[in-house]
């Protein structure tokens, strides 16, 4: 499946060009838009993989918009720019700008630059979904060790018959060890 891509620049025959150059490399140009305002709105409806938005636009600015989109949506996004002042590139370093290119553009440039942007949203997605995992693994160890010392206590097991009897009634009653820790947290709980 090709990439779905929203192109936000003011001056129209940039954007055209940039849509050729993208269809032309087999990218789907799912929205434009010329300000940044339509840019947020499109965002919202239309949720494209990837963002090539102008810094400098009438109404809403490409930083102002992208941090507008990005606290919303996990969407990359690439900034375009006819100035390469320091300024604007130090103001570009937030969350879900993935590149920079200076004006003008050329297919030479943009392509590279879209292939490795989707390529690093992909990379840090990926990132983020495992560490929600390790996060989620985390508090359900804490749940049965919480659990299994309230077992410890109450009835004076060891560890290992704690867990063991857990475990035990885990697989008989046929539930998750996190099921199971809850309700002893539940039954027990001073």
């Amino acid at each position: 499946m090709s990439k779905r891509i929203m192109i936000v620049e003011d001056e129209s025959i940039v954007r055209l060009d940039l849509a050729m150059m993208l269809a032309d490399a087999g990218f789907d140009v799912v929205g434009e838009a010329g300000d940044g305002e339509k840019a947020v709105e499109l965002a919202y409806s239309l949720k494209p993989d990837l963002i090539i938005m102008d810094i400098k636009m009438p109404k809403l600015n490409g930083l102002k918009a992208s941090e507008i989109i990005s606290n919303k949506f996990n969407i990359p996004i690439v900034l375009l720019t006819a100035y390469s002042q320091r300024e604007f590139i130090d103001k570009a370093k937030q969350a879900n700008i993935v590149g920079y290119l200076v004006k003008p553009i050329s297919e030479a440039s943009l392509i590279p630059a879209v292939e490795i942007a989707l390529k690093q949203a992909e990379n840090t997605n990926a990132y983020k979904e495992r560490v929600q995992e390790m996060n989620e693994k985390l508090k359900n160890r804490k749940i049965v060790e919480k659990a299994k010392g309230i077992l410890m206590m109450k009835f004076n097991l060891t560890e290992d018959l704690a867990f063991k009897k857990m475990r035990t009634i885990s697989m008989n009653k046929q539930v998750t060890l996190e099921k199971v820790a809850k309700h002893i947290i539940v039954k027990y709980k001073a």
